[in-house]
């Protein structure tokens, strides 16, 4: 009897065996970003890359310091200090503030240099939370990917909440409590205004600024901050200090 020839040969499964790979990884993120709008990370995969990064570059790790705290016992002062800073439209986009790109991409052509960044609040958490720093294509794909999620899926005080927790503050240091014992001595919730708006000035460079020391454009960058906060009006933020 002759077989037929509806057999599935080795070569007709590879592109099913491709087309699950790719759902399967597309679906990943998904379900990654449904998972803390639940749970609380223990950890993110900056937090595994620095160690193996100073290793290589011969350097001792930082020690990881990293304590959880939920987005009403932080200092609403630190809270408004980092959205004046990084993200004043954070309540009214949905995750990419076009009118910061475009300013940006004409800046860019005006001064022809690299283009600055544009990134909001959601999308520092996307690449914080689940990716890693640098530049490149690949990464700068995968974090718009993971902010269209985040955003679908996610309360916008849950993305902050998130962001306030995870984001790099120093070398070994994440989110805004560790910070608070790392920089000052003490916890979060005794940080005064003016450390609260130090340590959201450090943001953009925390591996080499240093709070304690502040350099003069950190120094002026804080200043600013507290000059704008003044004049910027957001959402109830957590309970206040």
């Amino acid at each position: 009897m002759k077989r037929g020839k509806s057999v599935p040969t080795a070569r007709r499964r590879w592109p099913r065996w491709l087309a699950l790979i790719a759902i399967a990884l597309l679906l990943l993120p998904v379900a990654e970003v449904a998972l803390v709008r639940f749970i609380d990370p223990p950890i993110t995969p900056l937090m595994l890359l620095r160690p193996v990064e100073a290793r290589f570059s011969g350097h001792a790790a930082a020690e990881r310091r990293y304590v959880w705290r939920d987005l009403r016992q932080m200092p609403r002062d630190f809270l408004k200090f980092v959205l004046t800073g990084e993200d004043q439209s954070f309540f009214r986009h949905h995750g990419f503030d076009w009118r910061e790109i475009h300013l940006a991409r004409a800046q860019a052509e005006r001064d022809g240099g690299e283009v600055r960044g544009a990134s909001t609040i959601s999308m520092q958490c996307a690449r914080s939370l689940f990716l890693w720093q640098g530049r490149s294509w690949v990464r700068k794909g995968l974090e718009i990917y993971y902010t269209f999620w985040m955003e679908l899926l996610l309360p916008k005080r849950r993305i902050l909440e998130l962001y306030a927790n995870v984001i790099e503050m120093g070398d070994g240091v994440y989110g805004l409590e560790a910070a608070a014992h790392a920089h000052y001595g003490t916890s979060s919730r005794a940080l005064t205004r003016e450390q609260c708006a130090m340590l959201a000035a450090l943001l953009p460079a925390p591996r080499v600024w240093n709070p304690r020391e502040p350099s003069p454009r950190l120094s002026a960058r804080c200043a600013k901050l507290l000059r704008q906060e003044k004049q910027v009006s957001f959402p109830q933020l957590g309970d206040p200090k």
